[in-house]
Formats: C-alpha cells, structure tokens, sequence
C-alpha cells in the first residue's frame, strides 16, 4: 500500500531524513519506535507534504504522491493525527469532528459519524462540549476521531500515548487495534512507548538519526536484546544496527 524509498528530507540546511525505505502492506499495524529527535515526526509529516522530500519516493497504492499538495494526499486516503493532538480547543467535538469531514462527500457523514462515535463513546457524551475543555486522553480520542472522519485506508498515527495516563494508554492501543480489524484502516504508528507499541504492531522498523536501522516483526523486535536495553528497560543508547528485513505479518 505504502512504499518509501530513499527518502531524504530537511529544514533548511538540517538534513533530518537520510535514505529512509519503508513499506505498510494493505490490513498491516506498522510501528515507527526511536528515541526523541530520531526524525518520526518529520517522517510523517513528509508523508503529508510538510516538509516536502528532497529526494527519493512515496508511493500510495501505485501512484507516487511525493510531489502532491496535502489536500490531494488527503483525499488518496491517508489521514494524519499529528503528536500533540492539535485539535480545534475552542470548536465543540462535533465541530472537530466535522472538519475531519471537509474532504468526504457529505452523503456519507452521518453514518461516518455514528461509527466514530461508537468508538469513542466518551465523545458522544461530550459532542457539545469545547475540544479545549476535554481530557487529554478524550483529546487525543477526538483527534483520531477527525481523523477516521475522513474515510482514510491509511492512517498515519504520531505519537498517540504521549502525556496520557497508563490506563488510557491501554485504551488508546486497544482502539487502535479495533481500527485496524474492525474498521480495515492500514495504521502507521509512530510511538515511544516501545512496549505498547511493537505488541501491537504487526512489522515494526527502528529509527535512528534519520536513519532505519532495524526492521522485523513486533515480536522479533520486542525480543531483541538491543532493542530492550535502548527502548524497555531505561537504556539511551541506539541499538547495534544490523540491516533492515522485511517479515511478513
């Protein structure tokens, strides 16, 4: 579904991607794990066209996309929950939810609504409610809310934990699993909480300076002892890279 080759991408003369190749299959949760600064963030931002690539490829279902403005790359179906939530504070949850609309024939928003809603039964209790006025984790909900309003087959996930309680985390990656197998979206997740994250994932690649520097199965990647030490068990240091492999869900 989505191929990344030779990606490379900068701000300004600070180059923060260098040859980054990755691939999401059709029905796959893939997980991005690195430290802060490893350049998840700008990865996904650069699959949205902010910033633009300076070099390589991205291609979605056949068609490279490495070049399009963000709306179009919206409405190939691929919908982004930025880090840091960044819904719309002073507009209602209905009002968010409606802008995540904006590029979808509206024929379809009542029943896309009514399935967002029986996802996120905390947004149907607060639809009239200011965005700003919500829970962290109610937040970070209405932000993936938007999102699926869009009607993507890829969504891009950064940082969904980030801040929220270890309850709610728990809830978040259980929803993020339900939007795969139920709902068939292809997720992207991008995540420091290696743990929640690599249980999760299907395939799952490790990014280090704008490089990947591993690639392998959840499994094989929460298993791993340099894994471990960098990401589960309080360690700092990037683990020993070896060469990235595919391996089939």
């Amino acid at each position: 579904m989505l191929s990344i080759r030779n990606l490379q991408a900068s701000y300004g003369r600070i180059q923060a991607l260098h040859g980054v190749d990755i691939d999401v299959a059709a029905g796959e949760i893939v997980t991005l794990i690195g430290a802060n600064g490893a350049g998840k963030t700008t990865l996904l931002m650069t699959l949205c066209g902010k910033p633009r690539a300076g070099a390589g490829s991205i291609t979605f279902e056949g068609e490279d996309i490495t070049h399009l403005p963000t709306y179009q790359i919206v409405r190939r179906g691929i919908a982004h929950a930025p880090e840091g939530r960044r819904i719309f504070p002073r507009m209602s949850v209905l009002e968010n939810l409606q802008m995540g609309a904006v590029t979808v024939d509206p024929k379809h928003f009542d029943g896309d609504l009514e399935r967002v809603l029986t996802l996120f039964p905390r947004l149907k209790e607060r639809i009239g409610q200011r965005g700003g006025t919500l829970s962290g984790g109610e937040q970070q909900m209405l932000a993936i809310g938007r999102a699926l309003m869009s009607r993507p087959r890829l969504l891009l996930l950064d940082e969904p934990s980030l801040g929220l309680a270890p309850l709610v985390v728990r809830q978040i990656f259980d929803i993020i699993r339900d939007i795969n197998r139920q709902q068939k979206v292809t997720v992207f997740l991008v995540e420091q909480n290696a743990f929640h994250a690599l249980k999760l994932a299907h395939r799952a690649y490790v990014m280090v300076n704008g490089r990947i520097a591993m690639s392998g199965s959840g499994a094989e990647l929460l298993a791993d002892a340099g894994v471990r030490a960098a990401y589960l068990e309080g360690g700092h240091e990037a683990p020993p890279a070896r060469p990235a492999q595919e391996t089939a869900p």
